[in-house]
Parts: structure tokens; sequence; C-alpha cells
């Protein structure tokens, strides 16, 4: 269930009403869509007789039971830490009244004491095992990084098919789930378009309405990913209502942790499934509408990203394709480079085959014995 206003602000009747739909539906637990404080939490279970959640609190749920990876539970494990530690704080103050006299410490404050020692210092040893991992993590891309590849970081509100999309586009085979959060550990795939033209596609963590600060902290190492990108593609799910509040949920993220700067391509998923897309093309001429699913599409997004990256790093990508004049023999050799290179233009001659190319450096490095002025 859902409230739009802080429930202190709730007459009673409000809650007593509250209370008998709950009991009316046997329900057992009720959420609000708003968060709410240590205090609050306490008085509503005492109200509602049945256990109360936040949304930082569903969130955080739905977090721990997606980490896979060694980094992802320790990352939601920090933020259920930093979201404990308050309400702990709140219980205790409870607690001490039991036992507490004028001049003593009651029980509970003692508890209370000894389990936020016990949280702050497995909160200090999860920053610095995520510290340790990032580092790793930050080497690794500096290696990718001399592998000149460009980056573009494939962000998005949750389910609306980033993973699939990838997928798609990379014949990758991320874990694809119709659930929120299904995607919380970075995954990065190469994608290959005609001409030996590639780039890498980053996919990570969906993005919410009022993202939970806590969490945005915890997955700061992550969340850098998009920001590092050089280009970033952002998927809309346009088969799901309220599609144009959820493109400026995923953009206010984006300026939270630095990235609203970086140029953006925009993809209306899942058109084969919408009911219509005429609102949203009409709203955004500039997106490209795709279906992960047939494949529709998916040519002229990998263009539209190659033409958003020559413009953000035309310099760079100069020095990674080079235009080459080559006479190959008849061969096998001429199959390699149709598929590593851009054919521009092709002459058949007696001796071998005159190719115009465009090609990775490193492939015209190595064929320099073929090349003509």
């Amino acid at each position: 269930m859902t409230g739009s206003t802080r429930p202190p602000l709730w007459a009673r009747g409000k809650l007593s009403e509250l209370r008998a739909v709950a009991e009316q539906y046997e329900a057992e637990l009720v959420v609000f869509d708003n968060e709410i404080t240590p205090a609050q939490e306490r008085n509503l279970t005492d109200r509602l007789g049945r256990r109360v959640l936040d949304r930082t609190a569903l969130i955080l749920d739905i977090f721990a039971q997606h980490a896979d990876s060694r980094e992802g539970r320790l990352q939601v494990e920090l933020a259920q830490l930093s979201y404990l530690l308050p309400r702990l704080r709140g219980r205790g103050v409870e607690l001490s009244r039991l036992g507490g006299g004028i001049g003593t410490r009651g029980p509970g404050e003692t508890k209370l004491e000894t389990d936020r020692r016990r949280i702050q210092r497995r909160t200090t040893r999860l920053r610095r095992e995520l510290a340790e991992l990032e580092q790793s993590r930050r080497t690794k891309r500096e290696r990718r990084s001399r592998s000149v590849l460009p980056i573009v970081a494939v962000v998005g509100y949750t389910n609306a098919g980033k993973s699939r999309l990838l997928n798609a586009m990379t014949g990758a085979d991320v874990l694809v789930e119709d659930q929120l959060f299904a995607t919380l550990d970075p995954t990065t795939q190469r994608c290959a378009l005609p001409g030996g033209r590639s780039f890498l596609m980053t996919d990570t963590v969906g993005f919410v309405k009022r993202l939970p600060h806590l969490l945005i902290e915890a997955f700061h190492a992550t969340l850098e990913l998009v920001a590092e990108a050089d280009v970033l593609l952002h998927v809309v799910d346009v088969a799901a209502p309220g599609w144009d509040a959820r493109i400026d949920a995923v953009r206010t993220v984006l300026g939270e942790i630095g990235a609203e700067r970086l140029p953006e391509v925009l993809a209306g998923n899942k058109v084969d499934v919408a009911d219509s897309v005429e609102r949203f093309s009409e709203r955004h001429p500039e997106a490209v509408e795709v279906s992960a699913v047939t494949g529709q599409g998916l040519d002229e997004l990998g263009e539209r990203l190659w033409d958003e990256l020559g413009e953000r790093l035309w310099d760079e990508l100069s020095r990674r394709y080079r235009e080459v004049d080559m006479l190959v023999p008849f061969g096998p050799e001429l199959q390699r480079l149709h598929e590593a290179g851009e054919v521009l233009a092709e002459d058949f001659r007696p001796d071998g085959v005159h190719l115009r190319l465009r090609l990775p450096a490193s492939e015209a490095e190595r064929l320099d014995r073929y090349v003509v002025a």
C-alpha cells in the first residue's frame, strides 16, 4: 500500500481505515511509497499491527535477492547497514527505559552500543574491501582504455530491456529477467559493426525515481562506469505507462552521478509489444525505435551510436582507423579484409584486387606489405 504524505500527518481515522484494509486482505506487510523515519516506522508498526516497510527498505530487499557477485553483495550489505544504523539507535532508546534509572545504564543502551560498534566495524571493513575491488576494476579499465575502444554505457529505468538489448547487439548471453533490478553487476561486451568498427557496451544497474542516496553511495564505484563512458545509450520501455516520467527520473539520477553532460542516444525499446509509439515519436523525434526481441531498428541504432562516438572522439577514432589502398593477391586474405574493414572501392586486376579500405590501424599495419601509393 502507498502513502503520498508523511504518516504522522495522517489522522487517526485514516490509520484505522488502513488497518482495516490490511486486515481485510490478511496483509502481513504494509509498504509506503516514500521514506519514513525510524520513529514513524515504530509508530506505524504499533498502530497497524503488522510489519511496515518504506520504499528504501523494499528496494534494498530486491537488491539483496539479485546480488550475485562478491562486489554486488558487499555493496548491498553496506547500504543495508547504513539504513539499519539509525533504526537501531531508535530501538535502543526504547529498550534503555526498561532497566534504566537515575545514575544507571539500562540493558537496552548497552546492547545498542554493542550493536552500533559491530555495525560500524563491519561498515569500515566493507568500505575497505570495496575500495580494493574498485582499484582492481580501475586497473582493468585502464588496460581496456589502451585498447582504444570507445565505451557506450547502457542506462535506463529498471526493467526497460537494457540487458536484452545489449545481448541483441553484441551476441552476449547476459542474464535477462522480467524483474526489477535484475542486473546489479556491470557487464561489458564488444559490439561489432560492419567495416571493422567496434565499441564496448557496458550494462549496469537500472535506475528508479527517487533512487535512495545510500544506494547511490554504496554503488558509486559501479555508477562511475556510467560517468566515465563516451556516450550514453538511454533505453526507454515505450510499452510501459508513464515512460515520459521515467525518462525524467533517469536523467535526474544521471545528474546526481555527474553524467548529465554526456551525449545521449535515446532508444525506444519494446516497440513490438507497445500499443502505440506515436506519442513517443512526436515527443522524441530524434530517438531510434527498436525491439531487442525482433531486431527492429538495431542496425540504425548501431550507426547512430557510431556517429555520436565519431563526433565526440573523431581525432581519437581517426588514429584507430586508417584509409589505405592495397593490392591484394587472390586468396583467403581478401575474405578477411572484407570482414575486418569497410571496402570503399574495389577493382579486379590480373595480378590481384585493388582495394580502397577503411581498416583498424592494427590490421592495416599487419598488412602493410600490400599497401600501394
